[in-house]
């Protein structure tokens, strides 16, 4: 991690720990906001106005957080607005890297070779984790934002006309559900499956474990008779809770030991991650490949580094890279 602008301990994954042993995840530093006249966003400071060709997104492909702006940028016809970086997947001494393998980037846009630096280049004196997603400004040469959940939103609305209004990923009449649902899925799900594959004590990683499968239960209920989380439009709940479920049998199962049961074994759960994968554009900004060449190169986890063959992955179809 950076101390003080320097990189100073190999790359490690457990940020922090509380009295049990378990996972606690860094908070964001960056929280700014873009908005289609520059005005502050909730939180941060003003400046930041909507702008064709001004903003640049770094994401790992195998993070699910960056995934989910990588889906929301998609969704709402971004893409061609705002440029991209993908880090190569496996993970280093320095944290994540630019690079030439398959998927990946060079960093164009400041010429880093590690994420590290694009967030050395804001602060010369930081201290903590260079994480993705990142949210770039081409235009005042630094970091608006690198919360994924405020990034999503940002990309919902943030950016007015030049945005598809088509699709409300957060809308009005929706929050409170929308909200409620992200409330009980990040805590035991989203980041239930980090707090069992990175718990310390066997306290923890039963409490985590427990939460990721009360969960899964849950869903696979809610699920039964409707198209979406909240009903028949999809949201940011949706993309939220997919970033997690298409990396589940791939990654969580084996590595992270959730191996209670796969997605597949639930019908329902199943059934929702093949309709959101056909989702025109869903599925480009997914790559297997990726996705357990990056977890599999945890070293704490995977001393050897091994990369499992298998498992079958009943979407795979749906999936072009």
């Amino acid at each position: 991690m950076l101390v003080d602008g320097k990189w100073t301990a190999d790359w490690q994954p457990v940020q922090a720990k509380d009295a049990k042993g378990g996972f606690v995840r860094q908070t964001s530093s960056f929280r700014n906001w873009i908005t289609p006249d520059g005005a502050p966003g909730p939180t941060g400071t003003g400046g930041f106005a909507a702008e064709a060709g001004r903003y640049h997104l770094y994401v790992a492909l195998i993070c699910p957080w960056a995934s989910r702006t990588l889906i929301a940028r998609k969704l709402k016809k971004l893409d061609g607005l705002i440029s991209l970086s993908v880090v190569e997947p496996a993970l280093t001494k320095e944290g994540w890297r630019f690079g030439t393998y398959p998927g990946a980037d060079e960093d164009v846009i400041n010429g880093a070779r590690y994420m590290h630096e694009i967030y050395t280049r804001v602060d010369p004196h930081i201290t903590g984790r260079a994480t993705v997603p990142v949210l770039w400004d081409k235009k005042t040469a630094t970091i608006v934002n690198n919360e994924s959940a405020e990034i999503v939103r940002m990309f919902n609305s943030g950016f007015g006309a030049f945005a598809d209004q088509s699709l409300d990923l957060y809308p009005q009449d929706l929050r409170t559900q929308i909200d409620a649902l992200n409330d009980r899925i990040y805590p035991r799900l989203n980041n239930g499956v980090y707090r069992t594959g990175f718990a310390t004590t066997q306290v923890a990683y039963e409490e985590a474990f427990g939460d990721v499968f009360s969960m899964l239960d849950e869903l696979e209920g809610l699920l039964a008779d409707k198209t979406f989380l909240v009903g028949e439009r999809l949201t940011e709940a949706d993309i939220r809770l997919f970033v997690t479920l298409v990396r589940f049998d791939a990654a969580y199962f084996g590595l992270f030991k959730c191996n209670l049961r796969r997605i597949v074994d639930y019908p329902n759960l199943s059934k929702y991650l093949r309709r959101v994968l056909s989702i025109p554009g869903v599925a480009e900004t997914v790559n297997i490949d990726h996705i357990k060449r990056g977890y599999y190169s945890i070293e704490s986890l995977n001393p050897n580094r091994i990369v499992p063959v298998g498992p079958a992955l009943p979407f795979a179809d749906l999936l072009t890279a």
